[in-house]
């Protein structure tokens, strides 16, 4: 069989891609490992960061292309392409109303509180505010559009034809002109994991099994260029042993992590990836998440802190040694005394009793580092030179956090995927056309 654009995975990046195809006249089909569609989208917040739109401009939020890409290398301390960031933060606002026009999909801009980084509101989700939601939406506008998805099939080979592999060991081939890489990185491969990233192989995994590095190891087969692979995004604020997720919100809002002996040990406002490091330098490898009655009411605004809520993660504020004398001290910096983590206590309003517990890990999420690309979303050999005809785009490319955990800004992984599958569905469909 012929298909012109074979897209690899059936994530956010992969169905925005076949979106784009379709949407440029070419004929597409996505292939997807799993039974049922899902990927590290349904396991995100589904937050999407993009400016100058207009859910920003209904809110009064002022906001550019410029603003956004001085974050953004703000936070990677200027490691990622400039040229790639660029491109993506000046794509960000049509690609999300492009999907919102054309094919249906209800954003919101999310107020009340910034990310880590983040100069101005510009995280746009669904209602519900979780992946799981984006992923439904992504694969309700795909139907509509009449993509073909063939899930239950493992690719096996690009080069030169795809070939996959039926749950049954029954193998098929696809003639095709153009491949979209969107199955994400290799945060599911320890090996991999050991090898770029040793500073987290131990810790917690909790993205998606499937993303196994298939994407990395085929286009380093045929020359592709590697980047960013010390790059990935951690979290600090897992709770245990319920393992869901805990909105950082509680923390930028005024809430403070401790340790099993009461004490704090970082600044929590440098962002919620590296907290991963400190939160399992910790006694147990765990922490926890300290904040008041209203910042209780700005997490049951999340459906996941509503989950942990319901599974008994939350609790009144545990008895730990050292917690009343933090409390005091956190009293003092807000109103002016210098915090030694050099964090400023006085923007936010003063936390007060009833207090407020979540026992936490710090957790691997997925990594950032993949295969080059320029700004047509176009797989790059090792001399900058694209690759015919091989595309990737969201965690199989090397994405916008430099190559190290710090540089990963709230925000940049769904970044990557959807504006870097619409550029890479764009491209493809352009060279079949051709």
């Amino acid at each position: 069989m012929k298909v012109p654009v074979v897209v690899v995975g059936a994530g956010a990046c992969g169905l925005v891609a076949a979106l784009a195809a379709r949407d440029a006249g070419a004929d597409v089909l996505v292939l997807e490992r799993d039974a049922t569609p899902s990927g590290s989208t349904a396991l995100s917040s589904g937050f999407i960061p993009a400016c100058a739109t207009r859910y920003q401009r209904a809110a009064g939020v002022e906001d550019s292309p410029e603003r956004m890409a001085t974050d953004v290398q703000r936070k990677n301390h200027g490691q990622a392409d400039a040229r790639l960031v660029e491109a993506l933060c000046r794509a960000s606002g049509p690609a999300i109303e492009w999907l919102a026009d054309a094919h249906g999909l209800a954003f919101e801009l999310v107020q009340g509180f910034l990310y880590p980084g983040h100069s101005a509101l510009r995280m746009h989700a669904m209602p519900e505010k979780t992946g799981a939601a984006l992923m439904a939406a992504l694969l309700g506008a795909a139907s509509r559009a009449g993509v073909d998805i063939l899930a239950s099939a493992r690719v096996t080979e690009i080069h030169p034809d795809v070939r996959i592999q039926r749950p049954d060991g029954s193998p098929e081939t696809l003639e095709r002109d153009a491949v979209v890489l969107a199955c994400s990185g290799f945060g599911g491969n320890p090996g991999m994991v050991r090898r770029y990233l040793p500073e987290i192989a131990g810790a917690p995994y909790f993205g998606h099994a499937g993303n196994q590095g298939d994407a990395i190891r085929w286009g380093e087969a045929l020359g592709g260029a590697l980047g960013g692979m010390g790059a990935y995004q951690g979290h600090g604020s897992v709770a245990l042993p319920q393992n869901i997720l805990i909105t950082w919100a509680l923390m930028m809002e005024g809430g403070i992590q401790v340790n099993a002996d009461g004490r704090r040990f970082s600044n929590e406002h440098l962002g919620y990836s590296e907290q991963c490091l400190p939160v399992l330098e910790q006694p147990g490898g765990c922490a926890w998440c300290i904040y008041d009655e209203r910042l209780h009411c700005l997490g049951m605004a999340f459906p996941d802190y509503q989950e942990a809520h319901k599974a008994g993660a939350i609790k009144p504020v545990p008895s730990l040694p050292d917690l009343p004398r933090t409390l005091e001290d956190v009293e003092g910096y807000a109103d002016g005394a210098r915090d030694p983590f050099g964090r400023d206590f006085t923007t936010k309003p003063k936390m007060k009793p009833p207090y407020y517990g979540v026992k936490v890990t710090g957790a691997l999420f997925h990594t950032q580092g993949g295969l080059r690309v320029d700004a047509q979303a176009r797989v790059l050999d090792r001399a900058g030179r694209p690759l015919a005809g091989l595309f990737a785009g969201g965690g199989a490319a090397c994405g916008l956090s430099g190559d190290h955990v710090w540089g990963y800004l709230s925000g940049n992984g769904l970044l990557s995927a959807l504006v870097l599958g619409r550029l890479a569905g764009e491209s493809a469909a352009r060279l079949v056309l051709a």
